[in-house]
């Protein structure tokens, strides 16, 4: 069994998506983590889902330590992750035969095969990343030996990252943020408690805390760095009270922490700490986004497998019509999800080199795409779940833990009535409505279906949600929010359609048959015609699961 190997729509994304040097260099990295994925790695995190971290607050003597004991499971899957492929690195320096930094993409498609086995240690992996981004972003001089652990892949010398920025009150409304930093001349001190600390134990953590005299509300936020080792080599005065008795990611450890004066660095401009934080939270939701879907790819999988193998009333219940018709909706769901994760990723890179149009499309995209793929996935897991009956439900299987672990993605970075909020942020301030429409409208012109009905329909329903977008703006500021959800579950399904189609378009042209235009057709039916049976798509269901051209299948 290898992940990579068995997805239909992955390889055929990264052929558009990539360079043919990038593409080369990342085909035997996809082939080997698709195996191990499936194999070593799904071992171990079914492992250390079982036995999860333990706190150890103080050593035989009495002595405060506030030690964390990993299952060696995690251990090892730590060292695959950090240090074998380099997940946390990808972005930043030259790992798995890469000169220099590796796209967005590569990073996002190597963390999705590793998070179809492990869906918790992907937060350390992300936060890592993240937080070398931030520093590099805003304070790299001062930081640099901190951005040098960070994106190491030694074993002896790696960092990991974390942010811990919720408080009891001071959690989607950081204006609440109650922390307050004392500044010592050489060094900050920072006192208060923070309340969910995921990867707890990390050795560079990013956080927030007011300022005195810099003002209320968020104005009056800095952003800090607060080393889990004081330079003199002392452990850091803050507390882990306990550890989070969480519904999934079992295998990663959250916490509560209290800050006891703890020693602490400035980061960048202290009147745009929030501002700088955010761009932690944002590059933390595309990850997100991206575990949302692979958590779906996992299930999908399992309940394809499943029902070519389950025998019911005398044939496979994979050719029973209404099996098939849910594996359908189910497929399509994560060709959709990956495809807008890839595009992302991609439109980072670009605004990352200056496009100002990429940087709108990458800052709105990710609140749409956090909004709706990860609502999706919770769906799409305990779908996945029913298809293989009581034994998806018990825990000898892997579908309880993906099901646990789906409901987090919404939750994490913002739920999804604050990231829908964020995206009535970039109505408002960047016209993203508009820059979404104009962009996508004038892709699904270049993508060369115009030959399929429904992508007429498809063009007119973007000029819609454009003049939808505008009365929205109109209205007045309770209506706007009352009514953005509903809009950003539009756009991100349009941009979704308008992938796929476009997606299709170019499997067409480089002689790759109908597979990925029979997924676009059924997308668009289900979108615009939900009564009507997508027949063709229907009976070509092994060719799209498998990844064939239904006409070589037949």
């Amino acid at each position: 069994m290898n992940f990579a190997d068995s997805d239909p729509a992955l390889r055929p994304l990264l052929d558009r998506y990539l360079a043919p040097d990038d593409r080369a260099r990342v085909e035997p990295v996809l082939a080997e983590l698709g195996e191990l994925a499936a194999g070593e790695l799904d071992r171990l995190a079914a492992t250390a889902e079982v036995n999860p971290p333990v706190l150890r607050p103080f050593s035989p003597s009495g002595d405060r330590v506030d030690e964390v004991v990993f299952h060696p499971a995690y251990e090892r899957m730590v060292e695959i992750g950090f240090c074998r492929f380099g997940l946390a690195a990808l972005p930043h320096r030259g790992v798995l035969g890469w000169p220099g930094p590796a796209p967005h993409v590569v990073k996002y498609a190597l963390s999705y095969l590793f998070s179809q086995a492990e869906y918790g240690l992907g937060c350390p992996i992300n936060m890592t990343d993240s937080a070398a981004r931030v520093l590099s972003m805003f304070d790299p001089d001062t930081f640099r030996a901190e951005i040098e652990a960070l994106t190491s892949t030694d074993p002896e010398h790696h960092a990991t990252g974390a942010m811990f920025m919720t408080e009891v009150d001071g959690g989607t409304d950081l204006g609440q943020t109650a922390t307050v930093a004392t500044d010592h001349g050489t060094h900050w001190t920072l006192r208060g408690r923070k309340w969910f600390c995921s990867n707890v134990t990390a050795d560079v953590i990013l956080t927030l805390a007011r300022v005195p005299g810099q003002g209320e509300g968020t104005r009056g936020l800095g952003m800090f760095l607060l080393p889990r080792v004081r330079p003199d080599g002392t452990r850091n005065s803050y507390r882990i009270d306990r550890l989070k008795d969480k519904l999934g990611t079992r295998s990663m450890a959250s916490g509560e922490v209290t800050l006891d004066d703890a020693y602490a660095q400035p980061v960048g401009d202290l009147t745009r700490g929030v501002k700088q934080m955010l761009e932690m939270v944002n590059h933390s939701r595309v990850s997100n986004v991206m575990r949302s879907t692979a958590l779906m790819r996992r299930a999908v999988h399992e309940a394809i497998s499943h029902a070519r193998q389950r025998v019911v009333f005398g044939k496979p219940l994979f050719d029973q019509p209404l099996m098939r018709r849910t594996l359908l909706g189910l497929q399509l769901d994560v060709e959709a999800s990956l495809g807008v994760v890839l595009e992302i990723g991609d439109q980072l890179e670009k605004g990352d080199a200056g496009d100002e149009t990429a940087r709108v499309l990458a800052r709105v995209l990710t609140p749409a795409a956090k909004y709706s793929v990860c609502k999706r996935g919770r769906w799409v897991t305990s779908e996945a779940m029913e298809v293989r009956g009581g034994n998806g439900y018990i825990e000898d299987w892997v579908n309880p833990r993906l099901v646990r672990d789906a409901q987090l993605g919404s939750i994490w970075e913002g739920a999804s009535n604050v990231v829908a909020l964020d995206v009535l942020r970039c109505m408002r301030l960047h016209s993203a409505h508009r820059v979404l429409a104009d962009t996508y409208l004038d892709r699904l012109t270049g993508a060369g279906l115009a030959e399929v009905p429904l992508v007429a329909r498809l063009a007119e329903h973007w000029r819609a949600l454009r003049e939808r977008g505008e009365r929205l703006l109109g209205r007045g500021r309770d209506e706007q929010e009352m009514a953005v959800g509903d809009y950003t579950e539009a756009l991100c399904q349009a941009v979704m359609a308008t992938l796929l189609v476009e997606q299709a378009g170019w499997e067409a042209k480089a002689g790759s048959g109908k597979r990925k235009t029979l997924v676009a057709e059924a997308f668009l039916q289900r979108l615009f015609t939900p009564e009507e049976i997508p027949t063709a798509a229907l009976d070509a269901l092994p060719a799209i699961v498998d990844g064939v051209d239904p006409e070589v299948a037949r």
